[in-house]
């Protein structure tokens, strides 16, 4: 589709173009300047105006890309004019500066004005763009949620099996990789077994994952507490168990300074349903622990 330069812009920089040079000397050497073929300049006869020259000029300009690019960089040199030279000598020089003045002052300002509105377009479709990239992005998210969701739901038919507590294992680790949080799948260290630590906000936490039809009870708090407090001082650990855990072992996790957090299927549940992220989340139950000694926030409670 061929592009049609506003009528205005025209008028503008064709009045720009007559008030600016009244010499016809002058006004051919800037046209040669800016491009137009001298073949076509050869044309200027005598007898044809100033005015008559750009009637004739502009209209075989506006029919092409090229012409139009030649029109587009005549603005821009007419509105950059400072000074008139060609305005000196006159009679009525004053007059002519001033009306010249006027006229690329107008010219510069709707030159202006285009600026910003190509700025402003170019602004809302880089913003649209990149709406539209956040919420692909989040389509995408909520999709690979969904298949983690679904994963899940199969696993719990089969609650408490041995391999199915393996594969919650891979399942929970596959979760903080889609957070992409620092993390270590299952290890062995001084002959315990260690069903592997993510790092968030700085701090490292030892993970213990229990897919049993039980509650976890006070023995597994003990075990895994002993787990966390022979590593380093900056180490927590963050036991998830999906049946969840009985009032005992919540209130042996908690105290104050607890180094544990507890978190079980609604927290999950609440993670797949993209309420928060596994690092907000984490950071909200210890938050919780700091202010009250207590290692476990329920998910309705969040």
């Amino acid at each position: 589709m061929t592009e049609r330069l506003p009528p205005h812009f025209l008028e503008l920089v064709s009045n720009a173009l007559l008030r600016s040079f009244w010499r016809r000397r002058a006004l051919h050497d800037f046209l040669r300047r800016v491009g137009i073929r001298e073949s076509f300049l050869s044309t200027w006869e005598e007898q044809e105006s100033k005015r008559d020259l750009i009637r004739r000029m502009f209209p075989h300009l506006e029919s092409s890309e090229k012409g139009r690019a030649v029109l587009r960089e005549m603005a821009r040199e007419l509105a950059d004019q400072i000074t008139f030279p060609d305005l000196d000598g006159w009679e009525d020089s004053a007059e002519k500066k001033a009306a010249a003045a006027d006229a690329v002052r107008a010219l510069k300002a709707y030159l202006l004005r285009q600026r910003e509105t190509v700025r402003d377009e170019r602004a809302e479709i880089a913003t649209r763009r990149r709406a539209e990239a956040l919420r692909e992005e989040q389509r995408q998210r909520q999709g690979d949620l969904d298949t983690l969701r679904a994963r899940l739901d199969a696993l719990a038919t089969r609650l408490g099996e041995a391999q199915a507590g393996y594969d919650f294992q891979d399942w929970f680790f596959d979760l903080v990789a889609y957070y992409e949080l620092p993390n270590r799948r299952p290890y062995t260290t001084g002959g315990r077994q260690i069903d592997g630590s993510i790092t968030v906000g700085g701090t490292t936490y030892l993970v213990e994952l229990k897919f049993t039809t039980a509650q976890a009870g006070a023995p597994d708090v003990d075990v895994f507490f002993k787990k966390v407090h022979d590593k380093a001082d900056n180490t927590m650990g963050l036991l998830v168990s999906i049946a969840g855990f009985s009032s005992v072992a919540v209130a042996g996790a908690s105290g104050p300074r607890t180094p544990l957090l507890l978190l079980d299927h609604g927290h999950l549940y609440g993670l797949l349903g993209g309420l928060m992220t596994l690092e907000e989340l984490i950071a909200r139950v210890r938050r919780h622990a700091s202010q009250t000694g207590q290692a476990y926030l329920a998910a309705g409670d969040l």
